[in-house]
């Protein structure tokens, strides 16, 4: 990934800002830069990062995501974009951890979200559009490790031929808006309501996604998730559902992995990619080894 060389001066010198502006940098972010600006008495939320294509990451699609979902309320107001940075309202309130979301109850608040990103956000959404394909993404990212020299090479062909295993046994899907994303971190509680932020990876993809994503980032209980799916599809829950959810559960956390990977040849950020990757690969290689057994 290319590093926009000053990100502070970049979102200093936005066209938006009414004078002199001093951006604050902001934790957390695995991805972009984001920093808290105070302007006119408000204050905004500015995201610094240029197209990211390892992670088939791009701006006007992200732009097009923001826009569309606070369009229905589940986002803050995008307020300015330029080339690399958008700005965004502020939300004052917590950034959930993944305890924080495993009990039932914020699973009930988060739900709403959900559903109204894969039903409402693409009646609002304007422009050309991407789909975000779990099994693509992971070839490509195969790819990106082999010409990258990865240290992870020796592990890629085995965990293609997984990754293989488990678009087979998918079979056919509905399509949503999906946000793809769902990390505890892009959940704020304002203490009244809940913001889902952050849309780089949004695209059209299956609901088991995001369900998956949801449960396999924060390490939900399994009473729990069956839980989340009879509530989400709103029926009882058969074998059938309850495996394909387990696969796309498996193919989120690959992917996860497998994005760690790649960040830790490409990204510039100071994360700990290496751990990352490597926490995520031993996560999925026991939900997978549990899905063949039964």
């Amino acid at each position: 990934m290319t590093a926009i060389a000053d990100p502070i001066a970049r979102a200093a010198g936005l066209a938006c800002w009414s004078g002199p502006v001093a951006p604050e940098p902001l934790t957390g972010g695995i991805t972009n830069k984001n920093y808290l600006v105070r302007d006119r008495r408000e204050r905004f939320v500015v995201r610094i990062g240029d197209d990211i294509p390892v992670h088939q990451v791009m701006r006007f699609n992200e732009l097009a995501a923001s826009r569309a979902a606070a369009a229905v309320g589940l986002s803050p107001q995008v307020v300015h974009s330029e080339a690399g940075a958008l700005v965004f309202r502020f939300i004052e309130g917590k950034t959930l951890a993944a305890e924080d979301v495993r009990p039932r109850p914020m699973l009930a608040r988060i739900l709403p979200l959900i559903r109204r990103c894969h039903r409402e956000v693409p009646q609002h959404l304007r422009g050309p559009a991407l789909i975000f394909w779990v099994f693509h993404i992971l070839r490509d990212y195969a790819a990106t490790l082999q010409e990258g020299k990865s240290r992870w090479i020796p592990e890629l062909p085995r965990l293609l031929r997984a990754a293989a295993a488990l678009e087979a046994a998918i079979g056919p899907i509905d399509v949503v808006y999906g946000h793809n994303d769902l990390l505890p971190a892009n959940f704020i509680d304002d203490g009244t309501r809940l913001w889902l932020i952050d849309w780089d990876y949004a695209g059209f993809n299956s609901p088991l996604f995001d369900l998956g994503n949801l449960c396999s980032n924060n390490e939900v209980a399994p009473e729990e998730e069956d839980w989340l799916l009879e509530a989400y599809f709103e029926r009882p829950l058969d074998d059938g559902l309850r495996r394909r959810y387990r696969t796309m559960k498996c193919a989120s956390l690959l992917r996860e992995a497998m994005w760690g990977m790649v960040s830790e040849i490409h990204s510039t950020l100071d994360f700990d990619y290496r751990a990352y990757a490597s926490d995520y690969l031993a996560r999925f290689e026991r939900a997978y080894a549990q899905l063949e057994q039964d």
